[in-house]
């Protein structure tokens, strides 16, 4: 499954569903949490997870563990076995894969937004029950008492990145709130794809042909990558020299990494 781009859509509003799939994102996310009010759970529940069913890269946010929801959309979910189920507020791998077990081993994105839960990032990302990570700044922000910019979310996006490296897993930032701000967004998105990011979450259609755009390596990127390779390749692998800059085994997986990300090499 492709993670560049996932669209959350209101899994209240069953009439959006088919337009979400159609809005080109890589994954979608029917959200039961935030989205929904609390006399509205239990029939979007049915919808979410009637729609979910057999459908390639659609998924479903849960509501927390912790609520009285929970184990009603547990129980639906297992039953149809959705291409992912999103956990809000994960704070530790062992919680993580008691859903798992109790899912059926549904892959699961655990949304990583409090102290306690970056505190057990490097947990988190390693755990076979894990799919893919997404940063979730704003209650981040809220839960340490920090405003939702670039530096003061560096520290977390840095651990993040970090961890979800070390365990090869997908990592997707925040969503960008201002969705008329398209300049702001690949800007944005360019710089923590420059962090180790591989996606973002969005939440309206707009918005992802910027977040595809700041993740599709340049046409410059492209043949320069090609260049390292090749000299790298050439070199047996040994070091290298191109254009006056060393290329060893770093730089190459680098580049390797660009090509691939276009679907080439």
């Amino acid at each position: 499954m492709n993670w560049r781009s996932l669209l959350f859509a209101p899994a209240s509003r069953p009439e959006r569903f088919e337009k979400a799939l159609a809005a080109g994102a890589d994954t979608v996310c029917l959200d039961l949490e935030d989205a929904v009010a609390p006399d509205g759970k239990v029939a979007a529940r049915a919808a979410a997870a009637a729609f979910a069913q057999g459908r390639a890269g659609v998924g479903v946010r849960m509501n927390g563990a912790d609520t009285e929801w929970a184990s009603g959309d547990i129980a639906a979910l297992k039953s149809v076995a959705p291409a992912f189920v999103m956990v809000p507020k994960a704070t530790d791998a062992a919680a993580l894969e008691r859903i798992w077990a109790a899912l059926g081993e549904v892959s699961l994105v655990p949304i990583v937004e409090t102290a306690e839960g970056l505190k057990n990032a490097w947990d988190i990302a390693a755990s076979p029950a894990v799919a893919a990570i997404l940063f979730g700044g704003v209650d981040y922000s809220a839960d340490i008492g920090a405003e939702l910019a670039w530096e003061p979310m560096l520290y977390a996006r840095g651990a993040l990145a970090a961890a979800a490296g070390r365990a090869r897993k997908p990592l997707l930032d925040v969503p960008y709130l201002d969705v008329e701000d398209d300049a702001g967004l690949i800007e944005a998105t360019r710089r923590v794809r420059a962090m180790g990011f591989t996606g973002r979450a969005c939440i309206h259609p707009r918005q992802i042909a910027g977040v595809h755009a700041a993740f599709t390596p340049s046409a410059a990127e492209m043949a320069h990558a090609r260049r390292v390779v090749a000299a790298f390749d050439a070199a047996e692998g040994g070091a290298a020299l191109l254009d006056g800059k060393l290329v060893e085994l770093p730089v190459a997986l680098h580049a390797r990494r660009i090509l691939a990300a276009a679907g080439e090499g």
